[in-house]
């Protein structure tokens, strides 16, 4: 029986379940043959000639198709429908003819499916086809391209930019985008200005608001209303006149539904609507392609296949009524070029399927299938109908004009089903108005503002810090004497940074990469702690900013935008057979080697002042008392440059080793990161950043004492949050936990694996560590459990000290206020009630097994009661316990 080989176990699970004991399926588990990585991998010098290499771990998958083409001679190469898929084939027919499991007589077809059903997979076989040449050779292209700027000026970067990890030729490019956005954020200045909007009462008593158009018969634009006094003059100028409805101009309108999904706007919604990176979404959705409830999931293409869409369309009919589905079908069509051009959208397999029926057990499976099913039922409904009202206000003398406007649903259509996500809010105009009539007097609704007004007053005197670093604004509002006018304060606010999915947005936009790439790219600049994610926006790091600037001014040609996107519709017509690949290496090889050279002659020192004149803007923007901004600020002498190290870049003061001064290059402004948290016995306790993150120092070096007293902020501390105190709580570790009962004092700390406890009996070479699970154990954890868990420790040194794997003398049962079980342990101070992390000793006349429950929640009680951690939970847990008593 002929052996038809897929990717993935999964996928073979799926496939062999439809093609019957006729078949054996077997899983190459992806990629089986890569580039070794050393240098001559790609031979430059002989027509870009590759050696190429079966990995370690496809050894034995590859052993194993091998072995089943000894029964048969027939091989039916399967994976996926795309660039990667048709290499993968390559690679498995190149592999298996070295070894003589393919012969002259074997019969090699290829054959591909857009979607794992019985249908597509029976189809497919009954039409298989050869290699797909062209593609394999694009592939061959990117993968050489990739190969040769990584592999040469991944170097460069090491021995110039000490910390720098890697570059490549779409990553390199990705990353500036994300550092290009955080300067344009850092260069922006807020400018400010002021709205004014007023609250109408209609005759029929339903209030509406209006915002100012006009002033003094003039319209306003955005910043006409500058500062708080204009605003003043303004909100009276509206409040002290008489307002008419000019006007009420209501239009239909219609709004359609978004084409069904890509690659890229798949990653796009997941990350809007639930937050998943790039990576996340596409292992998700890869597990419902290979279970057979989507189409392939790596697609430019946004068209949908006839018979899908007759079938969405009776699903929709079935589900919504016949008044939901369009006379005509909707018809999507992209401007990519591509090859992957060729694959459909990304839809159900089945339409009438919905998240329900299928059962699915993983959260990030469901949620995906349900929006690719909403979207895909979507863009087959029909629109949704509109209609806008716009409602113009006047004054009686034609000085002040308002404008309200607002908008009505009539018909859902496809918004009874899905709604596209925004990237960034819109303002609403969405707002239901009231029944307006031209013509009558727009009378002020008096107070209706009064609330709103005081919300904005008491924000006048907080400090607000918008999305860009280093930002601050004042909120403001002032208020007509009737109460029904409002200004309010407001300012520009800069670009915001990038999401996951926003990034994509802006690499598909110029085009960047391809849908097979966006993933992996994305998690390679985060990997190599170029760029880190906050809150879901993507953030450069420092050695991010200085691999971006050093590529900029030294390999500008190769991470510009137009050049990429170029080379990239250069490998497409590869693709398409329209170039010869080696003659596209020839030319790119031919200008990258040339540029190598001439920048591995440059020393570190002369990198160092163009990257330092580069971004002087933001390393040294203007102090506030107009001082030169390279002056150091700690010691008043030496100048600011930039530096670097196996971290990345930062700035510090010329004068060192005199003066130690350091700070991050990002955001922090003139006055640098270091904080000056107090003073202790005479000593300075310094809040700084170093290699490993924050720490606090005592004092600074000197000659006699070079490594001055210092200590990590442990995990989950704030560094902003830090005070004198807390410095000195960790200046003071160790703690001594007490003396051992066979001698010997035990010690917590922090390490470099976390917090710990430590001990050394007299008879062995070297201290005993065991592991604490919580930082605050390092401050409160008592003899009994350290005792405990360092006995744990010696007898199993290989494992994690955990004082609950000690087997209790008894187990009473979980408490009674809940929170874990209550057991009698046995300790070096003998028997003693455990709960949670509290720990109370037995009397001396109370044996183990005569213990109650009763008993030991009212001795965790008065352990608690001392200060325990539990304290709370314990009282009341033992007041329950005596009220039931008594009953």
């Amino acid at each position: 029986m002929p052996v038809v080989v897929v990717e993935s176990p999964a996928k073979a699970k799926t496939i062999n379940k439809y093609l019957g004991s006729d078949y054996t399926v077997l899983a190459s588990y992806g990629h089986v043959r890569d580039l070794p990585a050393k240098d001559g991998s790609v031979d430059t010098e002989h027509e870009f000639d590759m050696t190429w290499e079966v990995s370690p771990d496809s050894r034995k998958h590859v052993a194993a198709i091998a072995e089943a083409l000894k029964t048969d001679n027939a091989l039916i190469l399967a994976t996926d429908p795309d660039r990667e898929g048709e290499a993968i084939s390559w690679h498995l027919k190149e592999a298996l003819t070295k070894r003589r499991s393919i012969k002259a007589t074997t019969d090699v077809k290829r054959v591909t499916f857009n979607a794992i059903t019985k249908a597509a997979v029976t189809e497919a076989m009954k039409n298989p086809r050869e290699i797909d040449a062209p593609l394999v050779e694009a592939y061959l292209a990117r993968r050489a391209l990739d190969y040769l700027v990584g592999f040469n000026l991944s170097p460069v970067l090491w021995r110039k930019l000490p910390g720098a990890r890697s570059a490549g030729r779409v990553q390199s490019v990705c990353l500036r985008l994300v550092v290009e956005r955080e300067m344009e954020i850092e260069a922006f200045r807020a400018r400010e200005y002021w709205q004014v909007k007023a609250v109408f009462q209609t005759p029929r008593g339903q209030t509406f608001d209006a915002r100012l158009v006009t002033l003094a018969g003039k319209k306003l634009d955005k910043f006409d209303l500058a500062n708080a006094t204009q605003a003043e003059m303004a909100v009276q100028a509206v409040g002290s006149r008489a307002m008419t409805v000019r006007s009420v101009e209501a239009k239909p309108s219609t709004r359609n539904p978004s084409a069904p999904f890509m690659t890229s706007t798949l990653q796009q919604e997941a990350s809007r609507k639930f937050g998943m990176g790039a990576k996340q979404c596409m292992n998700a959705a890869q597990r419902l392609y290979e279970a057979g409830h989507i189409t392939y999931m790596r697609t430019d293409g946004i068209d949908m296949a006839p018979e899908a869409v007759t079938a969405c369309r009776a699903a929709i009919k079935d589900r919504y009524g016949a008044k939901y589905v369009p006379d005509s079908p909707r018809l999507y069509k992209n401007k990519a070029k591509n090859a992957q051009e060729a694959h459909e959208c990304i839809r159900p397999t089945e339409m009438k399927a919905d998240v329900e029926s299928l059962r699915l057990t993983e959260a990030d499976q469901r949620k995906l299938y349900d929006l690719i099913w909403k979207r895909t039922l979507a863009c087959q409904m029909e629109a949704a109908r509109l209609e806008r009202t716009t409602v113009e206000i006047g004054s009686d003398d034609g000085q002040v004009g308002l404008r309200a406007t607002g908008q009505v649903v009539t018909f859902d259509g496809f918004l009874k089903v899905y709604e596209e996500g925004r990237d960034e809010p819109l303002e609403d105009d969405d707002k239901r108005l009231p029944q307006i009539m031209q013509g009558e007097k727009a009378v002020f609704a008096p107070g209706s503002l009064n609330d709103a007004f005081d919300k904005a007053a008491e924000k006048t005197d907080d400090v607000v810090e918008t999305a860009a670093k280093g930002i601050r604004r004042h909120a403001a509002a002032l208020l007509s004497e009737n109460g029904a006018v409002l200004g309010t304060q407001s300012f520009t606010q800069p670009p915001p940074r990038y999401t996951e999915a926003t990034l994509v947005k802006k690499m598909e936009e110029l085009g960047i990469g391809r849908p097979s790439t966006y993933a992996s790219v994305l998690t390679t600049i985060q990997d190599r702690d170029y760029v880190r994610k906050e809150q879901g926006r993507l953030i450069p790091e420092d050695k991010g900013r200085i691999v971006t600037i050093f590529l900029l001014n030294f390999f500008k040609r190769y991470v510009e935008y137009d050049f990429t996107a170029e080379l990239e519709n250069e490998l497409d017509e590869v693709s398409a057979g329209a170039m010869d690949y080696k003659a596209l290496l020839g030319k790119f090889w031919r200008d990258f080697s040339a540029a190598i050279a001439e920048t591995s002659e440059l020393r570190i020192a002369e990198v160092l002042t163009v990257l330092d004149e580069a971004l002087a803007p933001q390393l040294y923007p203007p102090r506030e008392d107009g001082s030169d901004p390279r002056i150091c600020p700690k010691c008043g002498q030496g100048r600011l440059h930039l530096k670097t190290s196996r971290t990345g870049g930062f700035v510090g003061c010329g004068n060192y080793p005199e003066c130690t001064y350091t700070r991050p290059i990002a955001g922090e402004g003139a006055e640098g990161d270091e904080r000056l948290l107090g003073h202790d016995n005479g000593d300075e306790i310094w809040l700084k950043d170093g290699r490993f993150g924050p720490y606090v120092q005592r004092g600074e070096p000197t000659p006699e004492n070079k490594k001055p007293p210092r200590s990590s902020l442990p995990k989950g501390w704030d560094k902003d949050a830090m005070t004198l105190e807390k410095a000195l709580t960790l200046l003071s570790l160790p703690r001594v936990v007490g003396m051992h009962p066979e001698g010997g004092e035990v010690t917590s700390n922090f390490g470099r694996f976390g917090p710990y406890i430590a001990h050394q009996l007299p008879d062995e070479a070297k201290p005993v560590y065991a592991n604490l699970r919580d930082p605050a154990d390092v401050f409160e954890i008592g003899m009994n459990r350290a005792v405990e868990m360092l006995a744990e420790k010696r007898a199993n040194p290989g494992g994690r000290a955990r004082g609950a794997a000690v087997k209790p003398l008894r187990e009473l049962g979980e408490h009674p206020e809940g929170g874990g079980a209550v057991n009698v342990m046995e300790g070096r101070y003998g028997p003693y009630i455990k709960w949670e992390k509290v720990n109370a000793t037995l009397p001396k006349d109370v044996k183990p097994e005569d213990v109650t429950m009763a008993m030991a929640v009212a001795l965790i009680s008065e352990k608690a009661g001392k200060g325990g951690k539990k304290k709370a939970a314990a009282k009341s847990s033992a007041k329950k316990t005596a009220a039931k008593k008594k009953a």
